[in-house]
Order: C-alpha cells, then structure tokens, then sequence
C-alpha cells in the first residue's frame, strides 16, 4: 500500500470530522496545526479576510487559572500597535473553547527559512533586526516583556517580518501566574535573568537579549550559544560568551552590546531601531533572498487554491463554487504578494508548472538539468569523483540519445540535459550552503548525492523544502530514509544501497557463511559514532537470529593501543573479528591482529573498503573480508546474472573510452541511477508531459530497474529492497569480489 502523501511545509492539512465549520464570523478551511493545548485553523471572514485562529481544548479551559493566562495574551496582543507584530482580529476568552484569531501570515518562520535556506544576508538581518525592534519597542511602550522572541516566533513576508505569539508576555512588574523558579522562555533565545528564573528582573532588557541572539542566528545560522541539552544551554548563557563567528562586521558591536550579560548595559528596542538604519521593506520584494520569496510564493499558492465557501441561504440552490478570491486574499495575506514579488510575471516564474498535468512550460530559462551534490575535494573526495564522472557519462550518453533520435520521436521533446555540479567538500557545515545552488536552481530536477552521510542530514532540510528529489549511492545513515510515527514519511531522498542496519546484518549473514565461525567478536569504535552504532546493532541482529554466541567491545574513537584492546578479546576465545568503525581504526585492528597471530577470518563494512585501509594496512590487510554497497562491473563475480553482466561490459567499455580508465567503486552505481531518472524525464516526454520536480520520487520509487551493476527496487520508505550489499576479499593487495552478501540468515537458530 503506497502511504499518504504528507503535507509540505506550510500547507493546509484538511479538517476532520471533529472539527467546527465555523467559529464566531470565521469559516473555517483547514488546520494549520495541532499540539496537546489547541488547534490552529485556517479561517475566513465573509469579507475573503484569512486569519490563524487559534482554539483551546475544553479540558485545557477548565484547569485553574488557564482562563486568566488566555485572556492576558488576547490583552497583551491588542495592546500591542506596530505594523511588524501580527494583530489580533477577534477573540473569546470565555467561550467553552477560548479562542484568537489574528492576521495569518502565509510565509515561513525565520527558523523555517534558515533551516531550509542558510543564513541571511546583512542587508536582510538588518532589515530583520529594524522591523522586529520596532515591534518590540511598541510592545514595551505597552508596559509589556514578550519573553519568548525567538526564530519560530518571527515570520516572514514578503514586506517585512512579523513578530507573533503573545502567549507568556507579562506586564511590567505583574504577578506571574506560574512558579517563580521556572524558566519561562526557549532555552537558547532567553537572557541571562531568564536562563537564572530571576522573574522580579525581568524586563525589556531581556527581549533585546533574545533579539541578539535571533540575529545572530539570522546572519550565521546557528545560535549564539550552541545547541545540545537545556543545562547546558542555560549555563552557557549565563556564563559564556556567545560565539559571534560569522557575524557580519558592521552587526558586532550592536550584537555584542545586545547580548551583555547585564541588562543594564543592553540597548534599548527603540535604540536598536535606530542603529539599524537600512529603509523597511515597504512595497519592495528584495529584502529576502530569492529562495526564500519562493518558499512564501509558494505557500501563498497554496492557499489561493483554497475555494471560497459561501453561506447557503434556505430554499436557495447551492451556488457552485467560485474561483478563489484573489484580490481579498492577497490583501489580507500580508502585504500584496504578487506586487511585491513583481507582478504576474514573477509569480509564474516562481512556479513549477501550472497545473497538476506537467504539459505546462517549465518555468526557468534553460536546458531542464540533473544535480551532483558530491565531496569532490574533501575526504570522501574518491567516492564523490567517481559518482560525478559516472552521472556525466550518463547524461552524455542521454543527450547522444536525443540527438540521434529521428523528426517525431517523443524524445525530441526534451532539450539536452544538463549536469550541475556542487562540490559540499564533505564539509556539513559548508554543505547547506552548497546544496542550496541546486534547490533553488529550478531547472534542476533531481539531484545525485550526497557523498556522506552527515552532510546528507545537513542538507536534507532545504531538499525537502524544494520538493527535489535526492538519490544517493553511498549515504547509509538510516535516519535519510527512516521516520518515526510523529512525522511524515520521506518523500525526498531515494537510497540505492542499504541504510547502515541493514547493512551490518549483511555483514553477519556473510560471516556466517563460513562453518569455522562459532564465537565471533565485535568491535564498536565510536570515531564514527553513528555509523558505528548502527553497523553493530546490524550485526548483532544478524548474529542473534541465528542463534551465535559474540562478544562485543566498545571503544573510543582516540584510542590507539589496539594489541591490548584485541587481545582481550582474544584471550576471551573469539574465532572472527568483526570490526564495526573507519578505515583508519580498521588499519590499527588489522596490524595488531597480525603482530598478535591471530589467523581467524576478519570482516569490516562500508566505511572501511577503499585504498585507505590497503595502503594503511599494507600485508596486514591480506585475508580480510569486507562489505561494500557496490559491485564490480570489471571483474564480476560468478553469481552475476549474465544480463548484468552484458550491461555492466558496455558500462565499463563507454567508460574507458570517456576516461581512460576502468570504473573505479561508486561509478557504476552513479551511472545507473541517473540513468534510471533520465528514463522517467524520457518516460514523462513521450507521454506528453513536461518533466518536472513534482511527482518525480514517486515515480522512481516504483521503479524496477536493470543497471549495469545489477537491479533496483525500492520500498515505500525510499530504500533499496533487494539486497544491496556485496563481499569482497582483499587479495593480493586489491579487493576482489566474492559474490552478493547474502540478505537473509545464512544459519537456523538452534533449538
């Protein structure tokens, strides 16, 4: 059963049966969102006005005091006068489900844009910091300390950004309603006297505090006091001083002012309005970066295909519905949208297509392209060279295809295809930045990689925005694919190899294939802590279901006296080595084991195949088994049928002749699966459709598809079904393959 399709960032999600029709003067269209106090509709007004309407659940509304706190926040955001702070358009504090409806704002958060996007630019920042300080002044001139100004709480439209969520603000000297020695606020993005619950000293000092700490992760993309536990935050912010690394020169001063630790010396909202003298947004679009003005395009698209409802009058036919009420949304959304994003011309040009049929024009100037996201100088920069040159020969061979391709083929249709590039250097830090050349370059429809798996969850959050389709050959970290039961499923990256887990039990299942194996010992060294965990809990599963005795061993990433870490283990009466950890540990094993005599057979996984471990290991390396995701087109292996084998002869043929050489690892993988999604572009054309973006996973995850390294198939998480891992054994100084690991238990438990 194919899942659901999970709603995209910012989209309506419908109503369900439980849900009101109507609140007050406001119909309601759909949920924005849902947590254990309420619910967030989307309303409108019989006047095509949209709003958030935000609903207490009765249970919530019956507890001591909840009443009183509701109706200071609907108090405290009326009292409150800026145009960059969101207004409350109607409320009820005393209804059975107190609720507030306010202005609703189709843009992202900051936090979504950053996550999404990277950092802003200092003109934006400035622009940023000018418009949330004037709200901020203004809610201080109304006796107020908002207390909670952090990225979620700031969204962004196309005329400037607006500060929400009034819900823990308290006057000035008020007597709070919860417990003194709690933090009130977002650990991260709170002052000093907050992180301490010194509540008797809070005040507008310690929303300019939260301020500088939004800025600066505004201009650099993280928060001024790192991440990790609350303790640990807390601490930091009263004790240390926030990393400004990045900041633009001409915000330090500011942000180094509006982050000391006493609040006496901060500056005050109406100081920092002053000193950020860049002009407002006003009417203009560009404040933003262009990748951001998309993201609000879009999710105002949204809801400009939201129908109108109209009330329906006793004994009068139910109208059909109306086209959507474009002029009454745009002016209650915010800030004239298409205006501000230049016109009809703009909004078209933001899009994808125009419709759900893909016939329309794609939208960008350009040939339609493929992606690489690769390390292709960092330390992985073997792995992401040979993908790079095996996706060009693919496209190369494509392009050939259409030129060759006679008047009236469908495959005319399609211009040539181009291949961009995006070196990430392996770098998680510089690889958001670097995928974000390829998100928000439209004519690019899919994209190869990553090379590895950190700068895969870096990057994954601005592919899933862009609703770009990510395959990659050589990321195994389950959490690509992988969810739990509180988020949507992936719908973004597409894994042809088996994630870690997997991949571990592979391992296991090989090793067992030898009748000498009866005690085997397993090493977790944590210098990849994730990898490491993962391969092992893989191996333990494999060794467990059938039924072996093993013992394990964890040791620390920095450690170096291999002799006595193995020969404990070996005095412990181990038969097989398995090491679960890099190459560069994996080198350290295989030299103790040989200076300690020990002759059983060896095995290691993904992170340890390469020239790495058989230049480091040198002789030692001899004997040694290990699993890799990829197979060997040049010297296949006996169990390779023989129409994978035909393909793979072509494979390394055209290859040779492009480059010289034979494939090295990861290319071939590389080649096949750009070449599968060229097959869908081509499939898309010859039904008539434009290629595009949307729908394009979906259809490569159907997909049963015959390569030159093998076949493919994939499940409905996105990941490879059908194996994936293959054994070589290091001979002569070169890996040889031995044939597929097996993917099922290779013993019957006893018993």
């Amino acid at each position: 059963m194919n899942q659901p399709t999970p709603p995209a960032p910012g989209a309506v999600q419908p109503l369900l049966p439980s849900d009101p029709s109507s609140i007050a003067g406001y119909r309601i269209l759909g949920r924005l969102g849902a947590g254990g106090m309420g619910v967030v509709y989307l309303g409108r007004t019989d006047n095509g006005e949209l709003a958030a309407v935000k609903v207490t659940l009765a249970d919530h509304a019956e507890q001591a005091d909840f009443r009183a706190r509701f109706r200071r926040e609907v108090e405290a955001a009326r009292r409150v006068s800026s145009p960059w702070a969101v207004p409350v358009t109607g409320a009820d504090p005393d209804a059975p489900e107190p609720w507030m409806a306010t202005v609703f704002v189709p843009g992202p958060s900051l936090g979504e844009a950053v996550a999404a996007h990277g950092a802003l630019p200092e003109r934006s920042v400035r622009i940023l910091g000018g418009a949330v300080s004037r709200a901020l002044a203004a809610v201080h001139a109304a006796g107020l300390v908002h207390r909670d100004v952090k990225p979620g709480n700031v969204l962004l439209a196309v005329d400037g950004p607006r500060l929400i969520d009034f819900g823990i603000a308290r006057a000035t000297g008020e007597t709070a309603l919860t417990s003194t020695d709690m933090v009130v606020g977002t650990p991260g993005f709170l002052a000093p006297e907050q992180a301490e619950a010194r509540t008797a000293e809070l005040g507008p000092p310690a929303d300019v505090f939260a301020l500088g700490c939004l800025l600066v992760y505004a201009a650099t993309g993280r928060p001024p006091f790192g991440s990790g536990t609350v303790d640990a935050l807390l601490y930091r912010t009263v004790h240390d001083e926030p990393d400004l690394d990045g900041v633009p020169p001409g915000l330090l001063d500011l942000l180094r002012r509006c982050l000391g630790k006493d609040p006496a010396g901060r500056p005050t909202a109406q100081e920092i309005a002053g000193e950020l003298t860049e002009d407002t947004p006003g009417e203009a679009v560009d404040w933003l970066p262009a990748p951001v003005v998309r993201t609000i395009a879009e999710r105002s698209a949204r809801m400009l295909a939201l129908p109108d409802i109209d009330p329906t009058q006793a004994g009068e036919p139910a109208a059909p519905p109306r086209p959507p009420g474009r002029r009454g949304f745009l002016l209650a959304a915010g800030g004239a949208v298409l205006v501000a994003a230049g016109g009809l011309g703009a909004w078209a040009a933001l899009r994808d297509g125009d419709g759900d049929d893909g016939k329309s024009p794609t939208a960008a100037a350009g040939n339609p392209a493929i992606g690489v996201l690769a390390d292709l100088s960092g330390p992985a920069q073997e792995i992401g060279r040979a993908q790079e040159r095996g996706a060009r020969l693919a496209v190369e061979e494509f392009n050939a295809r259409i030129a060759a391709a006679k008047s009236g083929d469908p495959l005319k249709k399609l211009s040539r295809i181009g291949l961009k590039v995006a070196d990430d250097q392996g770098d998680k830090a510089k690889a958001p930045a670097v995928a974000r050349t390829l998100t928000s370059d439209p004519t690019v429809l899919a994209v190869l990689g990553p090379t590895s798996d950190y700068t895969g969850q870096a990057v994954l959050p601005s592919f899933e925005e862009a609703g770009l389709p990510l395959v990659t050959v050589s990321a195994g970290h389950n959490l690509l694919t992988m969810r739990d039961g509180t988020t949507p499923p992936n719908v973004t990256v597409l894994r042809a190899i088996p994630h870690h887990l997997f991949a571990g039990m592979h391992l296991a299942y090989a090793a067992l294939l030898l009748d000498s194996v009866k005690r085997p010992g397993v090493l977790q060294e944590r210098t990849d802590d994730h990898y490491s965990w993962q391969y092992v809990r893989g191996v333990d599963y494999g060794l467990g279901v059938s039924g072996v005795e093993r013992r394990y061993r964890v040791v620390p990433g920095r450690a170096t006296d291999y002799r006595s870490i193995l020969r404990g283990m070996i005095d412990s009466g181990i038969d097989c080595y398995i090491h679960c950890g890099v190459a560069e540990t994996a080198v350290l094993a295989a030299r103790a084991l040989r200076e300690l005599g020990f002759t059983g057979p060896r095995f290691a996984g993904q992170h340890v195949f390469g020239t790495k471990f058989l230049k480091g290991a040198g002789e030692a390396a001899e004997g040694w088994f290990v699993t890799a995701p990829v197979s060997d087109a040049v010297a296949p292996a006996p169990d390779t049928p023989a129409k994978t084998k035909e393909r793979g002869a072509v494979f390394v043929a055209a290859y040779k002749k492009r480059y010289g050489t034979n494939p090295p690892p990861y290319a071939g993988e590389a080649y096949d699966v750009v070449a599968m999604t060229l097959g869908r572009l081509a499939a898309a054309a010859k039904a008539g459709r434009t290629p595009a973006r949307k729908g394009l996973w979906a259809d490569l995850s159907k997909q049963k598809y015959e390569g030159a390294m093998g076949g493919y198939t994939f499940g409905e998480s996105g990941d490879l079904t059908n194996g994936g891992t293959f054994l070589y054994a290091v001979q002569n100084g070169a890996y040889k393959l031995i044939g597929s690991a097996p993917a099922t238990p290779t013993r019957k438990k006893k018993g």
